[in-house]
Parts: structure tokens; sequence; C-alpha cells
């Protein structure tokens, strides 16, 4: 992929069990819980179609029958595959099984608990424009962490002069890592079968400086709403409200 071209491939985890998210999750998946009327995951795909996208793999587990079903229902874009996971495989290896459906090219991917709410332009537009083939292998979409809507923790990231190191034994970071990036394929050469976390393949990036080595960030200048838990569904639905 050269620069500033768009992709048309996504993928959107949501396998998860939503043990957080308990009550609601005892009777249906969590991409499936409504915000305002509308569930998470049709809010997501939504603004990826809105962006753009022409295609994502979802992959699910969780009451998966409940969550294919309402898929199926869906009569608007994009178009949507399914990677069923028998077993968990967490982000890197549902990312990982469902490679053979995304292509050879970089590809967004996103969380199904969270909304990214554009800024200026297009987020997913802002990734491509940024996107260095050369020098990435992904590039993931950070969020300042105090201004993080439904988001208790203490940060991901340090970002400075272009280079991402880890929060490590720090109280705190200034950013948070929204769940959004483009990747490219490669960036799962020689990665394990199974299950593992992309936080795998970001470590073993880990520079002697403690920077991470083509994986690129961009800082998002819209909002961003964490619908982790009851609590940070109602600040979603409070801030949504707000916005009329």
């Amino acid at each position: 992929m050269t620069q500033g071209t768009f992709p048309q491939k996504a993928m959107l985890l949501a396998a998860g069990l939503g043990t957080r998210m308990k009550p609601l999750t005892d009777h249906m998946p969590k991409p499936m819980v409504p915000v305002c009327g509308i569930s998470l995951i049709d809010r997501v795909l939504d603004w990826m179609a809105a962006s753009g996208v022409k295609d994502v793999v979802v992959n699910t587990h969780y009451m998966a029958p409940m969550l294919q079903a309402h898929l199926a229902g869906r009569a608007a874009l994009p178009a949507i595959a399914i990677s069923h996971e028998e077993l968990l495989l967490e982000t890197g290896g549902g990312i990982k099984k469902a490679l053979p459906l995304l292509g050879e090219r970089p590809f967004f991917s996103a969380n199904s608990d969270t909304l990214c709410i554009d800024g200026g332009s297009p987020a997913l537009s802002r990734l491509a424009q940024a996107w260095d083939d050369s020098r990435m292998d992904a590039l993931l979409l950070l969020h300042p962490r105090e201004k993080a809507i439904g988001y208790e923790g203490r940060g991901d990231f340090f970002f400075t002069d272009g280079k991402l190191r880890r929060r490590g034994d720090e109280d705190l970071a200034p950013y948070v890592f929204t769940g959004v990036q483009l990747i490219s394929p490669r960036l799962f050469d020689a990665s394990p079968d199974g299950a593992f976390s992309m936080n795998l393949l970001y470590n073993r990036t880990i520079a002697a400086d403690g920077t991470l080595e083509r994986i690129g960030a961009l800082v998002h200048d819209g909002n961003w709403l964490h619908v982790g838990d009851p609590a940070g569904l109602a600040q979603a639905e409070t801030w949504l409200r707000q916005q009329g």
C-alpha cells in the first residue's frame, strides 16, 4: 500500500466474553449492547462505512449465533464476513486467524467496545495518509488519556518526537491506545499459533532505547469513548445525548 491509499478492508474484534459488562452480557454479546438505542457494533460498522471501508471481518465466539444473526440483518454497508472462534484466540490470534479474509494489503482493525468520534477529518483517513510502508508494520491511533471518556486506566504509551514507548514502570502515561490501528499482514510473520495478544507483536519490536520500532502512532483529534463496563456505558450515553 502506498502512502495515502485508503484500505478497503478492516477487522472488528467482537469475540470477547464481555465479563466487565455484566449483567447486560448475561443475555447478549457485548457488541450488541445498545448505546442510546444503537448497538455498539452497529455504531462502529457505520463509522467504518462512513469512512470508506467496504469489507469488514468480524470475529465471533461468545453467543455467536445471536451476534451473527444480528449482523446478517444489517442492510447497510460494509459487507461483513465472519471469522468464528471455537476457542478464544485473543486479539493477535483472532486477527491472525482472519488474515485469509483480510488479504495481503494493510487493513484497519478496531475494537467493538469503543467509539471513535471523528474530529476535523475521519480518523481512518488520517491513518491512511500517515502510513509509511517502508518503516511501519502497524500504525496505532492514540488518544490523550485525560480526554478519554469512560476510561479509568493509567494510559498505555508515551509518544515523543515520533517515537512510541510503553508506560512500563511509570505510574501514568499521557496516551491511551484506542484499539484503532492500521496493520500490515507482515506484522504476523513468525507469530505463534493459537491465542496471543497483539502486545506480543508490538513488544518484539522494542529497541535498545525502549522505543518501538516499525510501530507508528497518530494522535486522535476527535473524541474517544471507552464503553468497557456499565459505568462507561452510562458516561458514553450522557456524552452522546449532550452532543444532540
